[in-house]
This record gives structure tokens, C-alpha cells and sequence, in this order.
């Protein structure tokens, strides 16, 4: 048989991956059967454990065929060969076996997706008819909730109790038969009375408004007359404003002045409140004031939202502006930070003390927001021109002035121990620096004002600061009057010493004797530092009879210090110890504001003893001999050390030891 004939009785085999057998036979008339190969319906039949294992017997088979033609190469066998061209077709078919395997994997793979995506699809399908399911369930949970929520308008409605419908209501809205059974025709009674009253206020409403409109319109005509009368008043009060002051009766000032003070801060109202009070029942002379920005006040009282400034949107651009332009640095923000610590409040208070001479200590009271704390400032006003005396020149300096008013006051460190705290975040390390400028915090003002800190920082009520206030007032105001008199009395001392002069007043005449010999010659001034170092060397100098070999140098501390310079070595000590020693006789009377020349006179009087006593016991080598004993002495001298009669005794006129 030829083998044209064997390929014509062969069937014909057409794979294919996509269909299946039935869509590919026969599809015309006359057209021979055809067989059709589907590796799908194969791959259904077959197992994956089973095609892995002749994969691998493949790959084994494959690789020991390649390892016999490299022998048969190495061996010297041709390549046409028999052995080579046998062992070719047989790893061929191996090949093509692994390609079937490959696409038998591929196909399962593709299969394996379209499942999982088939079943994850039947779940996302299930999901959302869950969650269809479970959004229906809230709905009809959200409109069960609602209905059971549900309330009546009259529910809303304060109904009166059921006794007192049952008696009030009238029998026919009532009808006790039917409502006491029935709860819901006792509502629907209870809801027409209720109507009826309703009605029945309606109408005595309607009544009130129009008495309402006629009496609104009588208190119009009444403001109108009031306001017309306006005018008259106005005119009537700045005619009595002459009145007013000669009566010493300002009130249209003290009005003035209560609408300023409703803004002051609490601490400085107390002060203002018991300094008023004071005044007007101790010190007529005494006046308070308040100044400054009483716009800025107003706002910062306001609350945080009202007290906003208006500005345009201009403005408030621009000013975003400049911030974005310039970055504060650590040292700027610093600053910032250390004045708004500092910040005091816009308004400030002024209490004038007015003394005898006319001469007047303004004290100007400023209180620290953030510190919580008072500050005051001195200023003296004279009616004398007070600056010929160059020695006095520190006497009423506005730093010092007040110093040690109280026993170790002295005014330079803040006295609530919080601010310690506040300095430190801020980088303030001590207060003093700025003392100068935000005056002085002196304990005595803070108890003016109500304040007092303890030393743990807990401060003291306000409400009872009117009586600490009151508590110190008086005591305080004394003191001020004292040491502004006093400054101003050694302020004319010092002026009267600087022409030689020693003033002595009519009321210390006493402790002296009518004629004193020796006077001052010469009155300076020296720091004390130049004081330590010249103590030996210089000073004030006393002189007695124009003699200039009989003479002392005197420095005046707190206690008066004499230096011998030609006469004996005694007398510095003897005349230092009746100075200072003995210093309350030189007080004088009440407030005893002349000891500084009575001080000097009392030196020049015992220079004025030692030298007639000296003249009449001694050889002449201690002191000269022609000053004549003028001093009347029980004895010249007395013990060892020849103490001499310093003691003047009045009205005798004599002197005597002590």
C-alpha cells in the first residue's frame, strides 16, 4: 500500500484549546469527519500530582539523554550518526512533552483564577445584599425609635393637676361621667380648658399692653421735661463752681472723679477709698487725684471679645504684612516678653501731703498687672527755691527720699515672693534695674493698698483689704509728713552751715549760754568713701577766736565724729561723748528737727570750756593762756583723766561735770 493512500484514510486531528468538539464537526455538507483534539477536556482528566511526577522523570530522562551526547562527542562519534541522530529525536519528544506539561500549568493557573474570581464575585454579590439587608434593618430600627419617640405638642404643654381641673372646669367641658374612665377624653377636657384659659389671658394681656403704652408715653413726656431742664442745670453748676471752691466743697470733681475711679484696679481704688477717707476726717490738706489713659482703661476691663480693636481690612493685611517680613528673634522676643511682665495699668494715682511751710510731697502710686504689686514715685514741691545748698543736694532725691520709712524697707526688691518665679522664665535676675522706672515697692504701699504677702506668696483676701488699708493709713501719712519735714528742715541747716552760719531756734536758746566765742569756719562735703581715707587728713572745721592753732575737725555720720587736730588728745573723746551720748538733750522740742546745729553749737561751747579751763590749769604747753575765763565752773577739771565741765545747766548759767 503507497503511502499517499495510508494519508488519505488517516483522520484529520485539529487541536484546539478554546472549543468544543461538538462546535468544530462537520460544518458542511460532504465535508469528511474530523476528530477534534481539546486539551481542556484532557486537562480535566488528568492529575497534577501525576503530570509533577512525569515532569520530573522528563527533566531526568532530558538531562541523561544530553549527558550520553556529550559522551558520544567526546568519544569522537560523528554528528550524522545513528546513536547521535537517535538520542536528538528522543530528546526531542522530551521537549515537546515539557512544553505540553508547560501549557497544561498555564491552563490550570488561568483556571484556578477564573474560580476564584467566579467566587469572590458570588461573594461580593452576597456582601451587598448583607449590607442591603442590614441598612434596612437600621431604617426600620430609626423610624421604630421615632414613632416611640414621638411626642405630642401637648405634651409640651403644662396642663393643670386633675383635682383642680375637676373643680375649676365647668361640667360641661368636665363631664366627670366620661373622663374619670377615660384617659384620652380626660386629656382632650383638660386641653379645652386649658384653650378657654388661654383665650381669657389673651384678653387681659391685650388690656396690660394698652395701660403699658399710656404709661410709657407719660414717663416720655416726663423725660422730655427732665431733659429740658438739662441745660438749666448745667448752666446753674458752672455758675456755683466758685462757690464749690471757696467752700472747699468740689462736686462736680469728686463726680468726675468717681467715674474715673469705677476703673482703677483693686488695689489702687482701697488706697483711693481710705486716702479719701482720711483726708476728709484727719487731713484736710490731704488731696488724691487719678490720671491717665482712660480710654486704654476701659478696654482692658472689657471682656476679651469686646475689647477687640475695629481696625479695616487694610490694616489687618498690612499688619500680616510686616510679620511675615520680619522674624523676632530670641532676644526681641525676650524683650517682648519682659514688658508685657512689666506692664502697668494706664491709670495711676496721685495723693499730695501738704505741710505747714506750704511745701508739698506728691506721691504718685502705679500698679504692675502681672506683678500684682504697688509702685510709688516722690516728688517735692517748695515754695522756696531749695537749690543754693550744695551739701543738701541728695536730701530730696525722689530714690532716696523714702528709704527705710519702715525699719529695713528699702524698696528695691518686689515683696511677692511669686514674681521670683515670673523673673525667671522672663530672664530678670534682680528687680532694682528697673526700680527707677517703675518705682519703688515699698511693703508699707502694698499694705495701702490692701496687699500683704506672706512668705509662702499667699496673698490676702481683697475684701479685706479696706482694713489693712485703714490700719495703716494714718500711721504711714504721719511718717511721710515727718520725713519730708525733717528732709526740708536739714535741707536749711545745711544751707545756713554753707555761709558759716549756725542756726540755733528760739526754742533751744536754753541749752546754751548767751555768748559762745567759737564758731564754724568752714562746711564741706565728702562721699564716704573719701570719707574712710581722709578721716585722719580733713573735714569740717570749728575754730575758736580766729585762732588757727586751737582747732577741730568734725565729720557728722549718724553720729558725730571730732578729731583733734592742734589741741589736747582728750578732747576729741571728751566732745564726742557729749555730742552723741547725750544727744537726747540736744532734741529740742517736738519733733526735734534741729540736732545737727545743735550738734555743732554744743561743739563749739565745750571747745569754748576746754580752752578757758585749759588756760587756767595748765603751763602753757598745751594751749595759750590769754583766753580770760568767761565760764562760770563749779570745777575745772576732775579724776585722773581731767575731765572737763561740759554739763551747762539753765537758768544758773554755770556747768558742771557729769
Amino acid at each position: 500500500m503507497s503511502s499517499d493512500a495510508v494519508k488519505k484514510r488517516k483522520p484529520k486531528v485539529i487541536r484546539n484549546e478554546a472549543g468544543t468538539p461538538e462546535t468544530k464537526r462537520g460544518r458542511a455538507e460532504g465535508e469528511q469527519d474530523v476528530l477534534v483534539y481539546n486539551e481542556e477536556v484532557e486537562l480535566e482528566g488528568r492529575d497534577p500530582q501525576q503530570d509533577y511526577m512525569l515532569y520530573k522523570d522528563t527533566c531526568a530522562a532530558l538531562a541523561k539523554l544530553m549527558a550520553e551526547i556529550q559522551e558520544l562527542k567526546s568519544g569522537g562519534a560523528k554528528v550524522g550518526s545513528v546513536e547521535m541522530e537517535e538520542r536528538r529525536r528522543q530528546c526531542s519528544v522530551h521537549f515537546i512533552t515539557l512544553k505540553k506539561l508547560n501549557r497544561m500549568a498555564h491552563m490550570r493557573l488561568k483556571k484556578g483564577r477564573d474560580q476564584t474570581h467566579e467566587a469572590k464575585q458570588r461573594v461580593d454579590v452576597l456582601h451587598l445584599q448583607l449590607q442591603n439587608l442590614l441598612y434596612e434593618v437600621m431604617h426600620l430600627q430609626k423610624e421604630i425609635s421615632k414613632c416611640l419617640e414621638f411626642k405630642s405638642q401637648h405634651e409640651e404643654i403644662e396642663l393643670v393637676s386633675e383635682e383642680e381641673f375637676f373643680q375649676e372646669a365647668p361640667a360641661e367641658i368636665s363631664r366627670p361621667h366620661v373622663t374619670r374612665d377615660d384617659h384620652h377624653q380626660l386629656t382632650l377636657a383638660r386641653l379645652d380648658w386649658e384653650l378657654e384659659q388661654r383665650k381669657r389671658l389673651a384678653e387681659q394681656y391685650k388690656m396690660s399692653l394698652a395701660r403699658k403704652e399710656k404709661i410709657h408715653k407719660a414717663i416720655e413726656q416726663k423725660r422730655e421735661y427732665l431733659s429740658s431742664l438739662q441745660p438749666g442745670l448745667q448752666s446753674i453748676m458752672q455758675a456755683s463752681l466758685p462757690v464749690q471752691e471757696c467752700l472747699s466743697m468740689p462736686f462736680e470733681q469728686m463726680q468726675k472723679q468717681a467715674e474715673v475711679a469705677r476703673h482703677l484696679p483693686p488695689p489702687l481704688y482701697v488706697l483711693l477709698v481710705q486716702a479719701a477717707a482720711y483726708g476728709q476726717a484727719c487731713d484736710k490738706t490731704l488731696s488724691a487725684s487719678i490720671s491717665g489713659d482712660v480710654d486704654e482703661a476701659k478696654a482692658l476691663s472689657r471682656p476679651p471679645e469686646d475689647s477687640q480693636d475695629d481696625e479695616s481690612d487694610s490694616d489687618a493685611e498690612e499688619e500680616q504684612q510686616n510679620t511675615k517680613r520680619r522674624r523676632a528673634t530670641v532676644g526681641v522676643q525676650l524683650d517682648d516678653k519682659r514688658k508685657e511682665m512689666l506692664r502697668r495699668h494706664p491709670l495711676s494715682l496721685c495723693v499730695d501731703l501738704k505741710c505747714k511751710d506750704g511745701s508739698v510731697l506728691h506721691l504718685f502710686f502705679y500698679y504692675l498687672l502681672n506683678l500684682n504689686i504697688l509702685t510709688v514715685k516722690t516728688k517735692v514741691s517748695t515754695t522756696t527755691d531749695l537749690s543754693g545748698a550744695v551739701s543738701a543736694g541728695e536730701l530730696l532725691n525722689s530714690e532716696s527720699l523714702l528709704n527705710c520709712l519702715y525699719a529695713s524697707d528699702h524698696g528695691q526688691e518686689t515683696p511677692n515672693p511669686t514674681n521670683r518665679y515670673q523673673f525667671d522664665k522672663v530672664g530678670i535676675t534682680t528687680f532694682v534695674d528697673y526700680v527707677s522706672d517703675l518705682g519703688h515697692p515699698y511693703v508699707w504701699v502694698q499694705k495701702l493698698g490692701g496687699l500683704q504677702f506672706s512668705s509662702d506668696g499667699a496673698q490676702v483676701c481683697v475684701l479685706m483689704g479696706n482694713a489693712l488699708s485703714a490700719s495703716h493709713m494714718e500711721r504711714t501719712m504721719k511718717l511721710l509728713q515727718g520725713r519730708l519735714q525733717a528732709r526740708l528742715a536739714l535741707h536749711k541747716q545745711f544751707s545756713s552751715l554753707e555761709h558759716s552760719i549756725i542756726p540755733v531756734s528760739g526754742e533751744c536758746q536754753h541749752l546754751f549760754p548767751a555768748k559762745v566765742v567759737s564758731g564754724l569756719t568752714r562746711w564741706t562735703m565728702m562721699s564716704y568713701q573719701e570719707f574712710t581715707v581722709r578721716f585722719f587728713q580733713s573735714g569740717n572745721t570749728l575754730s575758736n577766736r580766729g585762732i588757727e592753732n586751737q582747732c577741730l575737725k568734725v565729720w557728722f555720720l549718724p553720729v558725730c565724729c571730732v578729731r583733734r587736730i592742734c589741741s589736747s588728745w582728750r578732747l576729741w573723746r571728751e566732745e564726742q561723748s557729749e555730742v552723741n551720748v547725750f544727744r537726747a538733750e540736744l532734741q529740742g522740742p517736738r519733733p526735734g528737727l534741729q540736732l545737727l546745729t545743735n550738734q555743732i553749737q554744743r561743739l563749739c561751747v565745750c571747745l569754748d570750756v576746754y580752752l578757758e579751763m585749759e588756760s587756767q590749769v595748765c603751763d602753757g604747753s598745751e594751749g595759750p593762756k590769754e583766753f580770760p575765763r568767761e565760764k562760770m565752773c563749779l570745777r575745772t577739771a576732775r579724776g585722773p583723766s581731767r575731765l572737763k565741765p561740759f554739763k551747762y545747766n539753765h537758768p544758773q548759767g554755770f556747768f558742771s561735770h557729769r
